[in-house]
């Protein structure tokens, strides 16, 4: 035999959720603000950003691509060596001024036309 207490415990039904729950989100679409082709633009990644600096003439410092990624100094230097060195193969000079050490890029070009930064290659094979 069961107490009073009992039976009213299992006759209860499924709690009510909290004030606090909330139901799932259901994903909305974000709207172009302008609308239409012309509010299409194109993105500018982070090292876009960088290579870009470093390809002209008077290049770019440590400090000047930090503020331009949100990167700190050392996640820089690493790009640095790591991407624009070793994979795009980009011939990285320095140069020491009495703004800081001043970095660029000298004697190749950016092809845009792929969307991804590589660098120009001229027949490797031959």
């Amino acid at each position: 035999m069961l107490s009073p207490i009992s039976e009213v415990v299992m006759s209860r039904s499924k709690p009510k959720p909290s004030a606090r729950s909330k139901p799932a989100k259901t994903p909305t679409r974000k709207l172009k603000r302008n609308g239409g082709p012309s509010a299409v633009r194109s993105r500018k990644t982070k090292h876009d950003r960088i290579l870009g600096m470093l390809h002209t003439r008077s290049g770019a410092t440590i400090a000047a691509m930090a503020r331009a990624t949100g990167w700190q100094a050392h996640s820089v230097r690493g790009f640095l060596a790591g991407v624009v060195k070793k994979k795009l193969k980009q011939n990285l000079t320095s140069e020491k001024t009495s703004s800081g050490r001043v970095y660029r890029i000298v004697g190749s070009k950016l092809l845009v036309s792929s969307g991804k930064a590589t660098p120009e290659v001229e027949n490797p094979h031959a």
